[in-house]
């Protein structure tokens, strides 16, 4: 198969969707891979390296998308990429398409097959090709927020683990799963003022007995959302329903009620965004105030550690990309789990989530490959 890999054009997004090293993967089971100039090279993998891994190095997005049959990507492809996508075409990428009629419209009209990372499952139940970048995301936040705090940048002026006679920050992180684990963890590791709020008990039984009492595992209620958020420095909004737009649990009235100088950090903008407050911000622009609480809302976060989240990534999709540029069809029907990952294919949405919410006719992914 002849796999192409377009340069990333979102806001300050330096990803790639193969390393050198995915792409010499590639090469040796017999595959062609053609690379846009430069697409690594805000990350430091030059052109050279791609061409001693064996791909072909082209000038123009445009002759990418001409002439692979396979497109890996990173983030969901831009109206002008979507346009460029045809009819027999495999799409290997992040989409988010549950918040993005936009998109999935144009994907629909394209008529191409589309894989998205954050759907495919495991056997255990999780997103292997969300994770990575969940583990990044939550961690990040610990991190930006710690930094918004900072009264020049518009927070209250508290420092996150506070020091011998002053109190540490408390920090409230709604979503026990990937993202709200990794972003306790660097709290915690801060030495702030932790708690945790998840629906799942046996979630929260697991995260008691990890946290060993240094953090508050609490179950998530209203009320409990409420009364966390109103003491809280910072928020972080770490709830994800596969594949549909996230719920929002923040309300503007809490919001309007918070510290004076709190920052909420919504990792679920992607999906949408968990905060009725939360609009998506870039790296370039990443916060905004509402009601005295400064909003980071970036809608690519793991693009800010662009090389350590591209060989994370890598390392989950490459066995996915391999069995996919062997036989597209027969890799999705012959495993379920990455069948959950197909979206849209020949102009039918084919993960429910995303027809409920959008107002599409579902049509089950395996129904639809045979068809």
């Amino acid at each position: 198969m002849l796999i192409g890999v377009p340069k990333e054009i979102k806001n300050h997004e330096y990803r790639v969707g193969l390393t050198p090293a995915s792409v010499q993967e590639l090469i040796n089971r017999g595959h062609q891979v053609i690379v846009e100039t430069n697409a690594g090279a805000g990350i430091d993998f030059s052109n050279e390296e791609y061409v001693a891994a064996g791909a072909e190095i082209i000038e123009t997005a445009a002759e990418v998308f001409e002439r692979a049959e396979m497109i890996v990507k990173v983030k969901e492809p831009q109206p002008q990429e979507c346009e460029m996508l045809r009819e027999g075409q495999l799409l290997y990428t992040y989409l988010h398409l549950a918040p993005d009629p936009k998109q999935t419209e144009l994907l629909v009209k394209s008529g191409a097959t589309c894989v998205a990372y954050e759907t495919v499952t495991d056997e255990r139940g999780g997103l292997p090709l969300l994770a990575p970048m969940s583990e990044v995301a939550g961690r990040m936040s610990i991190q930006a927020g710690a930094h918004h705090l900072e009264k020049a940048e518009g927070g209250r002026g508290v420092l996150l683990g506070g020091v011998p006679g002053v109190a540490p920050a408390k920090v409230l992180v709604i979503g026990g799963g990937v993202v709200g684990d990794n972003a306790a963890a660097m709290a915690v590791g801060m030495g702030a003022d932790v708690t945790i709020l998840d629906r799942s008990l046996p979630r929260l039984r697991q995260l008691d007995a990890d946290y060993e009492g240094r953090a508050k595992c609490v179950y998530s209620t209203g009320n409990a959302i409420e009364e966390y958020a109103l003491e809280a420095d910072l928020v972080i909004g770490a709830v994800l329903i596969p594949g549909a737009a996230a719920p929002k649990l923040l309300t503007r009235d809490i919001i309007s009620r918070m510290k004076k100088g709190a920052v909420v950090v919504d990792v679920a903008i992607d999906q949408g965004g968990c905060f009725e407050t939360s609009k998506a911000t870039t790296h370039q622009e990443p916060t905004y105030v509402v009601d005295d609480v400064v909003h980071y809302c970036v809608a690519n976060m793991p693009g800010g550690v662009a090389r350590t989240s591209t060989m994370a990534l890598n390392n989950a999709t490459l066995p996915y990309a391999l069995a996919l540029a062997e036989n597209p069809k027969q890799a999705l029907l012959s495993d379920k789990h990455l069948l959950n990952g197909l979206n849209v294919h020949k102009g039918m949405v084919t993960y429910k989530a995303v027809a409920d919410v959008l107002g599409y006719d579902y049509v089950p992914a395996e129904q639809a490959l045979q068809e």
